[in-house]
């Protein structure tokens, strides 16, 4: 079994390699900032103090660096998200496809150049495990990234509390929620990153999260305009694209950056997501 995931993973690196190839010699590497959509989504949270109304959170997730994204492309989302002048930045994992070693350094020298107003939190994709959770665990730690898989970090304004959680991986069985809980403090609203967006059915159920940010399907790589996408998969067959409501949780599922297997987007153009968080007790 293990022989056959090893030929199966060499394949798609081979695979992966060729594509980057072809990718560079038809010019599709470079950055041009129409090709990725801003997409502005606000959302009321339910005891926010104020004090964090307009609190801006831009999230990017699945760079997917080397599959179709290119380091140029990174290079210029990068200067996209700092353009927005974020108090946070929020990775919902996936930073890789199949193959690491040939870009950990162009992924490293982009992350670093993150530059929002407070923090940069991330939690890791499936892909992310597969190739090394520990060595992508090491570039976010020397980009200052913190990364809050299964942990929770605060936000402070004086006595007011924000709480940033995440989860990690739920495909790979890699998530305790349980464990989020026991650390979120009682008192103070919370959002929950979490790769795949489907978790938000179990996420939603304590009653302790107002929003959860995801990513994992692409979109579907397909979206017929009034009807969604038929590509769906593990972990993305209710909640593959935007916004939705979950209990009194919202979900928001990015279409992401990169892309996985096939390159091509049709009506589902890479996201990176400005959220602004708004205090229910001040409107």
């Amino acid at each position: 079994m293990k022989e056959k995931k090893l030929k199966n993973l060499r394949f798609r690196q081979s695979l992966q390699r060729g594509m980057t190839r072809g990718r560079n010699i038809i010019k599709k590497a470079e950055f041009k900032p129409g090709n990725f959509q801003l997409e502005h989504v606000e959302v009321t949270i339910t005891n926010l103090d104020p004090i964090f109304d307009n609190y801006c959170i831009v999230n990017i997730s699945d760079i997917h660096l080397g599959q179709w994204i290119s380091s140029e492309h990174l290079e210029g989302v990068v200067d996209l998200i700092n353009n927005q002048k974020p108090d946070a930045i929020a990775i919902t994992g996936d930073f890789v496809s199949y193959i690491l070693e040939d870009v950990a350094e162009d992924l490293e020298l982009a992350l670093k150049r993150l530059n929002p107003k407070e923090i940069s939190i991330a939690v890791l994709g499936n892909h992310d495990h597969w190739m090394g959770a520990d060595k992508i665990r090491e570039i976010l730690k020397k980009c200052n990234i913190i990364d809050i898989s299964n942990d929770v970090y605060t936000l402070k304004r004086g006595e007011a509390q924000l709480h940033l959680a995440g989860v990690d991986s739920v495909m790979l069985n890699k998530h305790r929620l349980d464990t989020v809980i026991e650390k979120l403090p009682k008192e103070g609203p919370a959002i929950l990153l979490a790769h795949e967006p489907d978790f938000a059915d179990v996420s939603s159920s304590t009653g302790r999260f107002s929003l959860q940010i995801s990513g994992h399907s692409h979109g579907g790589q397909f979206i017929i305009p009034g009807l969604g996408t038929f590509i769906r998969g593990p972990h993305f067959i209710k909640y593959p694209h935007g916004k939705y409501q979950v209990g009194d949780m919202v979900q928001y599922t990015s279409r992401g950056l990169g892309t996985n297997i096939f390159w091509f987007r049709i009506n589902c153009d890479p996201e990176i997501t400005i959220f602004k968080l708004k205090s229910s007790s001040k409107h």
